[in-house]
């Protein structure tokens, strides 16, 4: 059942049996303005506004795509520094690696020639964007949803087994839809496939982000995004899958260089 605090703010029951009554409750609190969903609103607005310009500088290509992705590295760069400020300079080169290596295959997905297929570069990293922000969708209201055991509460507490489990089956259905437009993968079963394994390494991204900022005492690492914190927090997910699907595209004998 849903109880109410001293100030009547809406709580959810805490129990290790989560049946249909306590996932029918934190429904429930979904729409009654639960604690857990404050914020959700400035969220999402600042995510579509996001996806937006991305999509935009994204389909237009050529060097404006590439302007944003160099002033992108420029800012997790920063970010990055600002959140191993206290450790030793080995940081900083790995930090340069971190971010120069999602980058650099961005822009060689972005600019890849396929035969016949001239928006091939384009359906590319439409996929591994897609399947990465289902990731992240699915996880946030799976695991708000349903709650459940931890997945690490010592570097994110708020992320569940739950939310894993609704990341990957959000990617895998997004992943699917994909391959209708994607030149890669070409079977349907292994767009699937892919989309859930690139769930995994995404969230593996997110945990690495949070245990960085778990370690710089910091909640996000800037303030650039209302509501998402800084680039590095909204990309984390990422800054792992675009060289792990970089690399199997470049295996593909579709692609012609």
């Amino acid at each position: 059942m849903i109880m109410q605090n001293a100030k009547g703010a809406t709580v959810l029951p805490v129990n290790n049996e989560y049946n249909h009554e306590t996932i029918t409750g934190n429904i429930k609190a979904l729409f009654n303005g639960g604690e857990k969903w404050a914020g959700l609103g400035v969220r999402v607005t600042s995510a579509g506004i996001l996806a937006a310009l991305v999509l935009g500088v994204l389909y237009a290509g050529g060097f404006l795509f590439a302007l944003i992705v160099f002033l992108a590295a420029l800012q997790m760069l920063r970010e990055w520094d600002s959140l191993t400020a206290n450790d030793s300079s080995l940081w900083g080169v790995i930090g340069l690696f971190y971010v120069a290596i999602p980058c650099s295959c961005i822009l060689w997905l972005r600019y890849i020639r396929v035969e016949g297929n001239d928006y091939a570069g384009l359906q590319l990293v439409l996929y591994i964007l897609f399947v990465v922000w289902a990731t992240d969708i699915g996880a946030f209201f799976t695991g708000r949803i349903i709650g459940g055991p931890k997945l690490a509460p010592a570097i994110s507490p708020g992320k569940t087994w739950a939310g894993l489990g609704g990341g990957m089956t959000f990617s895998g259905i997004v992943g699917g839809m994909c391959y209708i437009f994607s030149p890669y993968p070409t079977k349907l079963w292994w767009a699937i496939i892919l989309a859930i394994i690139i769930s995994v390494f995404a969230q593996a991204g997110d945990l690495f982000e949070s245990w960085l900022k778990r370690r710089a005492g910091v909640k996000d690492s800037s303030t650039l995004i209302p509501g998402h914190g800084g680039l590095l927090d909204r990309v984390d997910g990422l800054m792992f899958t675009i060289p792990i699907f970089a690399f199997l595209v470049s295996l593909s004998s579709l692609i012609r260089y």
